[in-house]
C-alpha cells in the first residue's frame, strides 16, 4: 500500500491556507477587532445602543407623561425661556405657575408597587343574555406595606375601574365583576393593570400584572327535539332497494353462502330447518343534514335580523349534532368545525356578515359539493333574498334531497310557501323555529 504523500508547500491552495490562518491569527490577537466588533463599534453600533437606550430607559419615563402633560411641559418650558431671556417677570410667573403641577403631579407617579394579580373568570363560553362573571385578586407577596392605588381592567372596548385599598405584608384584595353579555361576540378580558396617576391627568404610570382572556359569547339557540322528526330523518335513514349483509335495517332470511359473517346466523331458524340461515340486510341511507347559512350582509334589513338567522343556523346544527347524525355546516365564506360541539358554536360565533357582492347560487352549489350525498338541506336566509335567488340555489342541490328554506323577518308570522321543489318557512323569533320546522315535516 503506498504511502500518502503531503501537498508541496508553494502550492497555491497551500499558500491561501496560511494566509487564511495568518489572518485568523491577527484577529484572536490582543487588541485587535473583527469585523463584526467594528461594526458594532461603529455607526450601526451606536444607532443599536441608542435603540436600546431608549426603550429600556428612556421610554418608561418619557411614557409616563399623558398628552396635556407634555403640553404642560411644553408651555413652561417655552414661558422660562423667554422670561429668563427678556427678563419677563409676568412669563416667568407663569412658567412656575405651570411647573408646580407638573412636580406635584411626578410624586404622585413616584415608587414601584410590587402586585400579585389573578384574573379568574367562572367560564369562557356564555349565551348570549347570560351574564359572564369573573373575579380579579390582588395580593402583596412583599413584607412592606403597599400604599392604595387604582386597578384598571379591560373588557372589550370598555374599562372597569376599581380601588385597591392599603394592603399590609401577605394581605389580598378580591374584586367580582360581571361582563353583560347582550350579543355575539368574542370578548377580550383583561389585561389588568395597576394604575398611578395625578388628579389633573398630567401623568399616568401604568404596570401590567394579568394577561388578557378571551370570552365566547355564543348565539341564542333553542332545541328542536318536538320538531326534529318532522324535517329529520329517523336513525335508520331511508331504506333503499339495495341489499346488504350487515347494516340496520332488517330484510329477510336467506341460505348461508361462504363468507357471511357467522354473528348473522339465525339459529333458531337453522335448528328448524336443519340448514344454515343468515339475516338478510337492506342498506339504509344515514341522514346526512346540511346548514347553509347565507351570512351576505345586503340580504339582511338590520343587524338584528342577521343575529336571528345565526341562532336560527345554530339551533339546527346543535340539534342534529345531539341527535349524533351527520352534520355539515358551512356559510358562504366558511366552514364550521363539527368534532366537537364547542368548536362548532365557537365557529359560529365568530360569523360576520360579508359586505361582497357574490351570487347567491354559489351557496347551493357549496352545498352539492361539500355533501352530494346529502339526505336535507337548511338555507337559512335573510329578508331581502329573492325567490329567484332561492331557486337558483335550490337548482345546483343534488337530485331528491329535501331542500328547506328559512326566512329570517323580524317580527313576522309562521308562515309556509313552496319555491319549486324547495320548501319556504318564515320566522320572525326564534321561538317559532320550532314550529315552523315541524310544519315542513307535515
Amino acid at each position: 500500500m503506498s504511502a500518502q504523500r503531503a501537498l508541496p508547500a508553494d502550492t497555491v491552495d497551500a499558500k491561501a491556507a496560511k494566509a487564511q490562518a495568518k489572518k485568523n491569527r491577527r484577529a484572536a490577537a490582543p487588541g485587535s477587532t473583527t469585523g463584526e466588533e467594528a461594526a458594532r463599534t461603529g455607526l450601526p453600533g451606536l444607532r443599536d445602543r441608542a435603540v436600546a437606550l431608549w426603550r429600556r430607559r428612556l421610554h418608561p419615563v418619557v411614557d409616563v407623561i399623558s398628552p396635556i402633560g407634555w403640553a404642560v411641559l411644553g408651555a413652561a418650558a417655552a414661558c422660562w425661556a423667554i422670561g429668563l431671556t427678556l427678563h419677563l417677570t409676568e412669563l416667568n410667573v407663569i412658567a412656575l405657575a405651570l411647573t408646580v403641577p407638573l412636580l406635584i403631579a411626578g410624586l404622585f407617579v413616584l415608587g414601584r408597587a410590587s402586585y400579585k394579580v389573578t384574573l379568574d373568570l367562572q367560564t369562557h363560553r356564555v349565551v348570549v343574555g347570560t351574564r359572564a362573571v369573573g373575579r380579579v385578586e390582588v395580593a402583596n407577596p412583599t413584607p412592606r406595606v403597599i400604599l392604595p392605588s387604582r386597578i384598571e381592567l379591560a373588557v372589550g372596548a370598555a374599562t372597569a375601574q376599581f380601588m385597591v385599598p392599603r394592603l399590609s405584608a401577605e394581605a389580598a384584595h378580591e374584586e367580582l365583576f360581571a361582563v353583560p353579555t347582550r350579543r355575539r361576540a368574542v370578548l377580550v378580558v383583561g389585561p389588568v393593570r395597576s394604575v398611578r396617576d395625578d388628579p389633573l391627568s398630567l401623568m399616568r404610570r401604568q404596570v401590567t400584572w394579568a394577561r388578557e382572556q378571551e370570552l365566547f359569547v355564543h348565539p341564542r339557540t333553542v332545541r328542536l327535539d318536538e320538531a326534529a322528526s318532522g324535517f329529520l330523518r329517523d336513525l335508520e335513514g331511508t331504506p333503499s332497494s339495495d341489499l346488504s349483509s350487515s347494516d340496520i335495517a332488517f330484510h329477510a332470511l336467506r341460505d348461508y353462502a361462504p363468507g357471511d359473517d357467522r354473528r348473522h346466523v339465525h339459529w333458531r331458524t337453522t335448528a328448524r330447518t336443519g340448514k344454515l340461515m343468515v339475516r338478510q340486510f337492506e342498506e339504509t341511507r344515514r341522514s346526512h343534514v346540511v346548514v347553509a347559512l347565507d351570512n351576505l350582509a345586503e340580504h339582511y334589513a338590520s343587524d338584528d335580523e342577521f343575529e336571528l338567522a345565526v341562532s336560527a343556523a345554530a339551533s339546527i346544527a346543535a340539534q342534529t349534532f345531539r341527535e349524533e347524525k351527520e352534520l355539515t355546516p358551512f356559510t358562504v365564506d366558511e366552514r364550521q368545525g363539527t368534532s366537537t360541539f364547542r368548536q362548532m358554536m365557537d365557529d359560529y360565533t365568530l360569523v360576520e356578515p360579508l359586505k361582497e357582492r357574490i351570487s347567491f347560487h354559489e351557496l347551493g352549489q357549496k352545498a352539492s359539493d361539500l355533501a352530494p350525498n346529502a339526505s336535507a338541506v337548511m338555507m337559512v336566509v335573510g329578508s331581502h333574498t329573492t325567490a329567484r335567488e332561492l331557486n337558483s340555489a335550490a337548482n345546483q342541490l343534488p337530485i331528491g334531497v329535501m331542500a328547506v328554506a328559512i326566512r329570517c323577518v323580524e317580527g313576522a308570522e309562521v308562515t309556509r310557501s313552496a319555491i319549486g321543489g324547495m320548501d319556504v318557512v318564515t320566522i320572525g323569533s326564534l321561538d317559532t323555529l320550532a314550529r315552523a320546522l315541524r310544519a315542513v315535516g307535515r
